[in-house]
């Protein structure tokens, strides 16, 4: 679940009002206007793709051969190693973040990661985990708020069985529930917000495999077409979203990240990039694309008669998609590096410059 708290008064503390004085002065002062941010945490929501732990801790926890190729051992990521949200965050000279369904030995002083598998964006379960869990009051307005969401949203409407149509005509709600939780945090003093689109679902084995695609409906790079159009939709009215929060929240920076087009672009020219069979999943068993509902990743099953293990591929690091839905480290890591600067951001500022409303 997209999980934020509601704090038991939505009034202004004098704490975050002079909080909101310092960030409003840092912003228009000519003087401070290049400087790093200097962010003392990360607050992050999403799902799969940034949960450091979160369905792990709660339901499901993750089994090897995730973890092996960086922690050598599970670590609650969906994936052979680190997320586009760790390297993030030590980009930023900030530990790995610890998912807040995970109390146990979690460190939450340098922020906290509210993604959780197969989270969507709405509904929303409303509680008071989100205010509870902040280390101190004055990192409200001084934190960087990230998100990577959307993807579930989608993906639960075609699995739903709702047609491409259909899908489609869910994403102004989507993206309007979107909004207003923005606006909730914001209410509790979020001032920095960095938020990614949506990826293309279309290139994913989970959709290629379980969905009634055509091979016309398959493009140059071996990606489903329409369901990378639902993405690119979603994401064209997100955009639209955070054009919107900029007039409804002049007080906040809003940082737009053109993930899809990094992902395609290491999809589509993968061997360009030092990558090879983009759209196979290395960790998964069966199959054009190496993958099968039935047999997930870490799974122990059975073909004719004899126990197999759902291993992971033999190398890792030039692959790019893990286990049919997530990605290796590599592509995550190769996704960060091409973000980072800015290049790809709306407007073009780096991670640690992303507390500014405009390129210097």
């Amino acid at each position: 679940m997209f999980i934020m708290g509601s704090p038991a008064s939505t009034e202004p503390s004098l704490s975050l009002f002079f909080s909101t004085l310092i960030i409003l002065a840092l912003i228009l002062n000519p003087a401070f206007a290049s400087r790093d941010c200097n962010f003392p945490a990360i607050f992050n929501f999403g799902d799969s793709n940034s949960d450091t732990g979160g369905l792990s801790a709660s339901y499901y926890p993750t089994q090897p051969p995730n973890g092996e190729t960086f922690f050598h051992m599970p670590a609650g990521r969906y994936s052979d190693g680190r997320l586009t949200i760790d390297f993030m965050a030590q980009s930023l000279g900030l530990p790995y973040l610890s998912a807040y369904l995970n109390s146990l030995e979690s460190n939450f002083t340098h922020g906290a990661n509210f993604a959780t598998a197969a989270s969507p964006i709405r509904p929303v379960k409303r509680g008071g985990v989100f205010a509870s869990l902040m280390p101190k009051e004055e990192y409200f307005s001084q934190a960087l708020y990230t998100f990577d969401i959307g993807q579930n949203d989608l993906g639960a409407g075609f699995f739903g069985n709702q047609s491409v149509q259909e899908v489609n005509a869910s994403v102004p709600d989507i993206v309007s529930n979107f909004s207003r939780d923005v606006k909730l945090i914001y209410d509790l003093g979020a001032r920095s917000f960095w938020i990614h689109n949506t990826g293309p679902i279309g290139c994913l084995p989970y959709i290629l495999v379980n969905m009634p695609i055509t091979a016309s409906q398959i493009d140059k790079a071996g990606c489903a077409a329409p369901y990378n159009d639902v993405a690119q939709y979603f994401n064209k009215k997100l955009k639209e979203a955070v054009v919107q929060l900029r007039k409804d929240l002049p007080l906040a920076a809003f940082t737009y990240v053109d993930v899809y087009s990094v992902k395609y672009l290491l999809i589509s020219q993968a061997e360009k990039y030092g990558f090879e069979h983009p759209l196979v999943a290395c960790c998964g068993y069966g199959g054009k694309y190496n993958y099968s509902p039935t047999a997930g990743c870490g799974d122990t099953i059975t073909v004719n008669g004899t126990r197999l293990f759902v291993g992971s591929c033999k190398r890792p690091s030039v692959r790019v998609i893990w286990d049919g839905i997530h990605y290796t480290e590599a592509a995550n890591r190769w996704v960060f590096d091409r973000i980072v600067d800015g290049k790809y951001s709306d407007p073009p500022l780096p991670l640690r410059m992303a507390c500014h409303k405009k390129a210097m």
